[in-house]
Formats: structure tokens, C-alpha cells, sequence
């Protein structure tokens, strides 16, 4: 189907196209007249003819007529070429969005679709006018004399081939323009939002060599690109200024051999009311709106392009966590949230991570999840990177609970069963009771009860999704802060049922409780990292000294795990 959408698309787009070229075949007649009557009708008043003058200028205005109903006809088929454009464009950024799951690309490309089609439809039309107006003017050329054309053609085509030459070096200035710019407004912005911290350590030279390269580099940039533009001006010079000054310089000569005035006032009106316009319309859409087309598109594409599908993995041996030299960054200059993190999560583990608010941890856990790719370093997940597990088998494997649990509009039974379809009313209920989630199924009305989202509480949420994720077959789970929105005693039920299931718990902690009911707890410090069971930890990391704090708990209400 899908190819025969593609096929029919096509097949228009080819349709569109020869009508285009064919209602523009008329608005070649007034570009090939208007030198041929200027001539004649010059000569003919210049003969005493007045009124033989006039009928030239009179039959000029009924070409002119005749050419405004082929462009008319022109402008109506524009669309028709210029909209499957878009909607081919339009369904590849969704399509792309949509296995990335970036909305923002949408919003962001689409803008830029708009910008392409937009685009595209002045390129068409100045295309279409510069080769209307050049074969017109060839026309009228040859037809009033052979001999003028041969002065006016060969340059400015050597002008016009000149700066399609200079095309290619324009969309690499441009590109690193681009580049130079982003890189620019990265340093900018890195330096104003530490502006405190820069005044109170006295960092301005740092800050300053931070953000003068930067500048350096856009300055350099924006130099190269008044080159080019010093190029196209020059091609300009040779295609649009020399045909003039050659066929004034030989006007004496011409004149000799027979060209009467008129003929040589037509041959300079060709210059310089249809070749000079033409060529200076299409340097200037070619050199601007051209590159930002094909720069525009190509950012589209590269977008909107799929992604290589993983690697088919045969068998995931178990699902022991390995993380080696692990370190992550949020871009090229930022610095790392982890870094050369070594870490082993054996089967069955039930490990807490601790540290500060922003310090990493759910950094951590989209890295372990398969859902960030580590800068360097490696994760594995049963000697597999989970980037290499199909999207499947890797969800069969591991799952993750976030901060801000998904629910959605539907029946409960639906929103607890969503890993596992296939389970039974007994396995969902003892997923319920386990994490403490029975007064809330009866509060909305059983399973079949529907679920709004919008109406329930983040902690109700949370519960649902712990409910879902205690039913999943994975025998990897990832708590980050899923239980944030809980009270000690709720959050202390889920967990302790997590513990009891069976497989790895990782608990990206919300309050230090979770801690202290784990085998092992991970401390991130910044980029570094401590490890190792309650007491280890109170003898070698003065962070977690710190966020245990003052708070001590009933020896009956929590014990470490052994």
C-alpha cells in the first residue's frame, strides 16, 4: 500500500511538473519579443514611421497579455508540485519523532518543514523565470541577430557558471557558520548562568578564554562567508555587467557590418531588462534561500532518518548489571554526571543509591534502563549492552518505575496488566495486596473501574505503577523514587515486596529508609562514587554521614538487609 502511495505521489509530482513547463512555454513570447520590438519599432521612428512604431510597442503589450495567462496557470500548479513536498517531509519527521519519542522535534521540524516547502516554491518559480527569461532572450536574440548574440551569450553564461561554481564553497561557509553560531550561544550560556560563581572565584580569565574561542571562530567564520559574497559579486560582474560593456565597446563595429540602431538598442534592452535581472534573482535565491534550503532539508533528513535497528542478540545470559569506566555527560563540554564508574549488580542484589538532588542518579538509572548511551564506558546487562537487546526482549528484562508514574485513561485492570497481558485475576490481586494498593483498587471500584489519570493523587499513581511493575516478568526492577509520593510506611510495604519477589531491586532512594533496608547502597558524590553496605559506609563516606544526618531509626520499624 505504502508503495503504491509512493508510486501515485510520484506520478503526480511528474504531472504537476510538465504542466508547469508547459504553461510556461506563453510567458516565454513577451521575454522574446520585447528586444525584437524595441529594434524595430526604434527604427521605424527613427525612419519617420511613426505609426508602424507604434503597432511594434502595441504587439509588444499583446505578448506581454499573452504571457500573463501562462504565468496565471503557472502560479495554480505550483501547489500541486510543492505540497507533496511537504507532506513527504511532514511524515518522515513524524515517523522520526515518533521512534525517538522527541515531541520537541516535532514542533521544532515542523517549523522547519514550513521553512523547506516555503522555500522550495521560490526556488521553483525563480528557476522557472530564469530559464523562461534565458531561452526567451535566446530566441529574440537569434531572430533580431546572430552576430549581437555572440557578444551577449558567452559571458554571461561563463557569470552564471562561475557562481554555481561558488555554490559549493558558499554551503560549506554557511554550515560552518551554523556550527560556529550554536558553539558560540553553548559557551554565551554556560558563562552568563555561572556568572555568580565566576565574580566570587575571580574566574573572569577563565570565563574569558571559555567564551573567546568561540568568538574567535564565528568572527573567522563570518569572514569567509564576505568572501563568498565578495565571489558572487564578482561573477556577477562577468555575467551581467561584461555582456553590456563588450556590446557597447563593439556597437561602432557592429554598426559597420550592417546592425542598424535600433537592432543594437534591442540587443543592449535584452541585457538589461531580461538577462541582468534574471541572473541577479537567481545568484541571490541560489546563494541564500538556496543554501538554507538544502541545509534546512538535510537537517530534516538527518533528523527524520531512522535509526539503526539494534543488534539481534540470540540470549541474554541472566541479568547481572556490569558497569565499566562508566562516564556520562550532558554534551561535548559539559562535565560528567558519572565518571569512570565501575559497578557490579549481581542477580537477586537489592541495592540503594543515595546522594544529593541533581547529583546523577537518575542519570544512573536511564543509563542502566537502556535508555541513555554512555559517553564512554560501558554497561552491561547479561554481558549485553541493553542498546543491543531488541526492544522486547529488553523490556522482558528490565523495568523502570520513574519519579512520575505513567497512567493512563482506561480500565485499572488494563493499566496493572500492561506488561503482562496475558495475567490472571489471582496473580493481579497478589500484585495489588503486595505493594499495598487494595484500599485504592476498591476505592475506584474494582479492576473493570476506568482510570483518569487527572483525578487520581501522584501517590495513587505511583501505586498503580508499582502494581504494574511488581506483575511484569522482568526480573530487573528500577525504583527511581518511585515511591517519593508515598508515606514511610507505604513506601516501606512496596519496597520490602520488591525485595521479596525475587530478582534485582534498584532503589534509587527518596529518603534514607530505603537505604538502610538494602544489601549494598551506592553513594554518588559528584562524579565519584562510594559503595558498600550501612556501616562500611558510615566509617568511609562523610556524605553519606551527611545525609543520614540526626535520624535514627526504631530498631523494630527497619533492620538492614544482611
Amino acid at each position: 500500500m505504502n508503495r503504491e502511495l509512493r508510486y501515485g505521489a510520484a506520478a503526480l509530482r511528474k504531472r504537476s511538473t510538465i504542466k508547469l513547463a508547459l504553461w510556461s512555454i506563453p510567458d516565454i513570447l513577451p521575454t522574446a519579443v520585447y528586444g525584437v520590438a524595441v529594434a524595430h519599432a526604434t527604427d521605424n521612428f527613427l525612419d519617420g514611421r511613426a505609426w508602424q512604431g507604434i503597432a511594434w510597442l502595441g504587439g509588444l503589450i499583446a505578448a506581454a497579455c499573452f504571457g500573463a495567462a501562462g504565468s496565471h496557470q503557472v502560479y495554480g500548479r505550483l501547489g500541486h508540485l510543492v505540497e507533496p513536498l511537504r507532506d513527504d517531509l511532514v511524515c518522515r519527521v513524524v515517523g522520526g519523532a515518533l521512534r525517538t519519542g522527541d515531541e520537541a522535534a516535532v514542533a521544532r521540524l515542523n517549523r522547519q518543514v514550513e521553512i523547506v516547502r516555503d522555500t522550495f516554491a521560490g526556488l521553483v518559480l525563480v528557476i522557472r523565470n530564469f530559464a523562461v527569461t534565458l531561452l526567451g532572450v535566446l530566441v529574440g536574440l537569434l531572430s533580431l541577430a546572430p552576430l549581437v548574440a555572440a557578444f551577449v551569450v558567452p559571458p554571461f553564461l561563463i557569470g552564471f557558471a562561475l557562481s554555481l561554481a561558488v555554490l559549493g564553497m558558499a554551503a560549506d561557509r554557511v554550515r560552518a557558520s551554523l556550527q560556529a553560531d550554536e558553539e558560540l550561544a553553548t559557551a554565551a550560556g554556560m558563562a552568563f548562568s555561572g556568572v555568580r560563581d565566576i565574580t566570587a572565584t575571580g574566574a573572569e580569565e577563565f570565563a574569558e578564554a571559555l567564551v573567546g574561542k568561540p568568538i574567535e571562530a564565528q568572527a573567522a567564520a563570518e569572514r569567509s562567508l564576505a568572501k563568498v559574497a565578495a565571489l558572487r559579486t564578482l561573477c556577477f560582474a562577468v555575467g551581467g555587467w561584461a555582456p553590456l560593456l563588450i556590446l557597447m565597446a563593439a556597437g561602432p563595429w557592429l554598426v559597420g557590418r550592417g546592425i542598424s540602431t535600433g537592432t543594437l538598442l534591442g540587443g543592449l534592452t535584452y541585457v538589461l531588462v531580461g538577462l541582468q535581472p534574471a541572473l541577479s534573482t537567481v545568484m541571490g535565491a541560489l546563494g541564500e534561500s538556496g543554501l538554507r534550503y538544502v541545509i534546512t532539508l538535510g537537517r530534516i533528513l538527518d533528523s527524520a532518518a531512522p535509526t539503526p535497528e539494534p543488534r539481534p542478540v540470540d540470549e541474554v545470559n541472566g541479568y547481572q548489571l556490569r558497569l565499566r569506566g562508566l562516564t556520562f555527560a550532558y554534551g561535548p563540554s559539559a562535565d560528567p554526571v558519572l565518571e569512570e564508574l565501575d559497578l557490579t549488580v549481581a542477580e537477586g542484589e537489592h541495592l540503594a543509591v543515595v546522594g544529593p538532588s541533581g547529583i546523577g542518579k537518575s542519570t544512573l538509572a536511564g543509563l542502566v534502563c537502556g535508555m541513555l548511551a554512555p559517553t564512554s564506558g560501558r554497561v552491561s546487562l547479561g554481558d549485553v549492552p541493553p542498546s543491543e537487546v531488541p526492544v522486547g526482549r529488553l523490556a522482558a528484562t528490565r523495568v523502570l518505575i520513574p519519579q512520575e508514574a505513567y497512567v493512563f485513561s482506561g480500565p485499572l485492570m488494563e493499566n496493572l496488566t500492561y506488561l503482562l497481558p496475558d495475567a490472571t485475576i489471582s496473580e493481579v490481586m497478589q500484585a495489588v495486596e503486595a505493594v499495598g494498593a487494595g484500599r485504592l483498587v476498591d476505592r475506584l471500584g474494582g479492576f473493570g473501574a476506568r482510570v483518569r489519570p487527572g483525578e487520581l493523587s501522584p501517590g495513587e499513581r505511583q501505586l498503580i505503577a508499582l502494581a504494574r511493575a511488581y506483575l511484569s516478568p522482568a526480573p530487573l526492577v528500577v525504583l527511581d523514587e518511585a515511591t517519593c509520593f508515598l508515606d514511610p510506611e507505604a513506601e516501606r510495604r512496596a519496597e520490602e515486596a520488591f525485595a521479596k519477589r525475587g530478582g534485582t531491586l534498584i532503589v534509587i532512594a527518596h529518603r534514607i529508609s530505603s537505604a538502610l533496608r538494602a544489601r549494598r547502597i551506592l553513594v554518588l558524590d559528584g562524579n565519584k562514587a562510594a559503595i558498600g553496605t550501612h556501616q562500611t559506609l558510615l566509617r568511609t563516606s562523610p556524605l553519606y554521614r551527611e545525609l543520614l544526618g540526626h535520624w535514627q531509626p526504631a530498631s523494630d520499624q527497619i533492620q538492614p538487609a544482611s
